[in-house]
């Protein structure tokens, strides 16, 4: 009974350090979501006015421009898979692989080549283990991104975009990230980013109608420097989406974590007690039966 009961108390002293380490990664993660909002928050206003600009210089102009231009017969596209360097986020990391793998599917579906791009230890470990080829990766930032970061990402799938496809090039070039809603929210999306998606709808755009532009040198000259940034400016903001939903994430993880843990430690605590109250009862039973021979003997004697 003894044995047993140092058991119950070694499990009760392991669990307890856990709920410490689960607990403290709770605290921190719930720490750094407000930052991750902010950012988010700060980067939007930019994102959409380059969004707007953009979206103008295509419609009002008949400049072509490979960036904004389907290559016909299409026959490969690159994937960008945005996760995280770290674990216990619960189910971010798979969430956001499973919405890549389905996307890669619709691809070679359509007669396409993929190419993956990743970023993220955990994206790339997913990889490695199954032998996959990467066209790149990138790790060490994905809990704080800079632009500069994504500038490193957008160069190199620009570069893979301007290609011709029997050099290696890609045709497309598609994202998929987490996009933050709420701390209780957060949703995978894939999201094709080059070419540029222009459509004809007699619809007011956001943000109201576009103002009348005068493109110098010319239309062509204002988008060959608009879009490179504009490239930037999503993969930034799939960067910052993704890091405020790896906190979100990581924090609900652990809250639940602790919360199982102190349950644990509940039970165990009981099953200790019942333990020690019937090796109590073992203990007393056997004094008891002890002077009770002793007394049986004592009376013969006499």
């Amino acid at each position: 009974m003894g044995a047993q009961l140092r058991v119950y108390r070694r499990r009760i002293r392991s669990v307890s350090a856990t709920k410490k380490i689960t607990r403290a990664q709770e605290l921190i993660a719930a720490s750094r979501i407000v930052k991750a909002q902010q950012r988010v928050a700060a980067a939007k206003p930019y994102a959409d006015e380059l969004t707007r600009a953009v979206s103008a210089v295509a419609t009002f102009s008949n400049a072509k421009h490979p960036l904004t231009e389907a290559k016909p017969g299409a026959s490969r596209a690159a994937v960008l898979l945005v996760t995280s360097d770290r674990g216990f986020a619960g189910a971010y990391n798979s969430s956001a692989i499973k919405a890549a793998e389905q996307l890669i599917e619709l691809l070679r579906g359509e007669g396409k080549d993929v190419d993956r791009y990743v970023i993220g230890a955990k994206g790339i470990g997913y990889n490695r283990f199954r032998n996959r080829a990467l066209a790149g990766e990138w790790s060490g930032f994905s809990d704080n991104p800079e632009y500069t970061d994504a500038k490193k990402v957008a160069g190199a799938l620009i570069d893979a975009f301007v290609l011709p496809t029997e050099d290696g090039g890609v045709d497309e070039i598609h994202i998929v990230s987490t996009e933050f809603e709420s701390m209780l929210t957060q949703n995978a999306v894939a999201k094709r980013v080059l070419p540029l998606v222009v459509e004809d709808s007699d619809e007011e755009p956001a943000g109201g109608a576009f103002p009348l532009y005068e493109f110098e040198p010319s239309a062509a000259g204002v988008l060959d420097a608009l879009l490179p940034r504009y490239v930037e400016s999503r993969i930034y903001n799939a960067l910052l989406q993704s890091a405020a939903s790896e906190h979100a994430a990581r924090r609900k993880a652990m809250k639940s974590a602790t919360e199982n843990a102190e349950e644990l430690i509940r039970t165990l605590t009981r099953l200790a007690n019942n333990a020690r109250q019937a090796e109590i009862t073992n203990e007393i039973s056997e004094i008891v039966g002890g002077a009770d021979a002793l007394a049986d003997a004592t009376a013969g004697s006499e």
